[in-house]
């Protein structure tokens, strides 16, 4: 909700353009839990959630480096699988790091522990410890169309007591390259539970989600980010951090209900701040890619002002429910009082205040970067998807016809206040 503005139709997240079949894509995965360590404590769990991750990826049509999870690996062993990592990503649609393990941060870098790290001095640190951003180079640089990055690597720092100035707890917070998105087990900074029944709040809750049809990769991770925080009771709050991404991802695929479904083709007028991809209510909405446009014709025409349109493909999600009934109609007649154009202003724990504009027909509140509804009693709720990538939720009252107020909150832990006017 950065910023809002007017659209005849309104979007939220769902990145579904040039959605590939799972069957079709090439998907390469490097999976690794480091447990046993030498020089520092032990983890319970690391082994058996990459074991998951593994047996849980294999079947959703990820080709494994090793063939299986790598477990216990020392720095050797841990370069070696990363350059064989980049190696398998050339020519692949989809590279997946899993990482579970001791992980930690080091002059604002994020590192993964080695079984035989052993740092005595900080400059022990580029030659004992994994940086990240090596994982990262390698997946940039095979051309892959989407990079997942998986760190259950935010627990306590297994060196804090040597006097390591610059090596704290938890992990810092990173840009994702082009095309990656990276999924920290918890917030930046802080630190994530070990877990206590075989595997970690974060694994299991991830190898449950991504088994489930239907889930966008940013849907995936939202669900994730909320049955932790649930499992931990507000203690652990999965965070990511991505860039856009083309097109969309399903790690199960779609449902055949959604499948199966008729599709549609509209216009949509191009809006320069709009997001690309979005879901108007009821209905999954995709710009059309160049495979798409071949087998979808669509009519030309030179004249400037279909120049200026996006064609769009609409594949319906939900039917909206019709107000037929005199108590509908009712219902319909109270909204109308909130119709019209309203100024929007917005504060935000994580980048400041942003204004904007959004619609109200009828109750439907419209709006390139999310949308809602306004109930007969002035209860406001919606959803937006910042820059067609961040999803939230926002929530208010109306406390006249020409103003409201509430809040909102985003998958990333941003949250905010906004106010509305006329």
């Amino acid at each position: 909700m950065r910023r809002i503005g007017f659209l005849t139709v309104f979007f939220v997240l769902l990145m579904s353009a040039a959605t590939l079949p799972a069957a079709a894509e090439n998907r390469v995965a490097l999976v690794i839990g480091n447990a046993n360590y030498r020089s520092v404590p032990s983890l319970a769990n690391p082994a058996d959630d990459a074991r998951l991750m593994a047996g849980t990826l294999k079947t959703l049509g990820f080709k494994l480096v090793g063939d299986d999870a790598q477990i216990d690996l020392d720095k050797t062993a841990l370069d070696a699988a990363i350059r064989s990592f980049g190696n398998q990503l050339r020519g692949a649609d989809v590279g997946l790091f899993y990482y579970a393990g001791h992980g930690l941060q080091a002059r604002g870098a994020n590192y993964l522990v080695p079984t035989g790290a052993n740092p005595v001095r900080e400059a022990d640190v580029d030659f004992e410890l994994e940086d990240v951003a090596l994982v990262l180079r390698q997946m940039e640089a095979s051309g892959t169309r989407l990079n997942l990055v998986m760190l259950d690597a935010c627990r306590n720092n297994p060196f804090g007591g040597r006097g390591l100035r610059a090596i704290d707890s938890g992990l810092a917070q990173m840009r994702a390259p082009e095309g990656t998105l990276i999924s920290f087990a918890t917030q930046p900074g802080n630190v994530a539970q070990d877990g206590i029944n075989g595997n970690s709040p974060y694994t299991e809750a991830l190898a449950r989600t991504i088994r489930r049809p239907g889930l966008g990769v940013f849907d995936v991770f939202n669900e994730v980010g909320l049955t932790v925080k649930k499992t931990t009771g507000g203690e652990q709050q999965p965070w990511v951090s991505s860039s856009p991404i083309d097109g969309s991802f399903y790690f199960a695929g779609m449902t055949k209900a959604d499948e199966a479904r008729p599709v549609a083709s509209i216009n949509l007028p191009m809006d320069p701040v709009a997001p690309t991809g979005a879901l108007i209510e009821g209905a999954a909405v995709k710009p059309q890619s160049k495979l798409d446009a071949a087998a979808t014709p669509t009519q030309s025409s030179t004249s400037s002002a279909q120049k200026q349109t996006q064609v769009a493909v609409v594949s319906p999600v939900q039917a909206v429910p019709q107000l037929s009934s005199e108590d509908g109609r009712k219902s319909e007649r109270g909204v109308a009082v909130y119709n019209g154009r309203w100024a929007v202003v917005t504060s935000s724990s994580c980048s400041g205040r942003g204004r904007g504009h959004v619609s109200v027909k009828d109750g439907v509140i419209s709006g390139p970067d999310g949308g809602g509804r306004i109930s007969s009693d002035g209860h406001v709720s919606g959803h937006f998807a910042t820059a067609g990538l961040i999803s939230g939720r926002f929530s208010g009252t109306m406390s006249s016809s020409t103003s409201g107020a509430g809040s909102w909150s985003n998958v990333l832990g941003c949250t905010g206040d906004w106010s509305i006017s006329r």
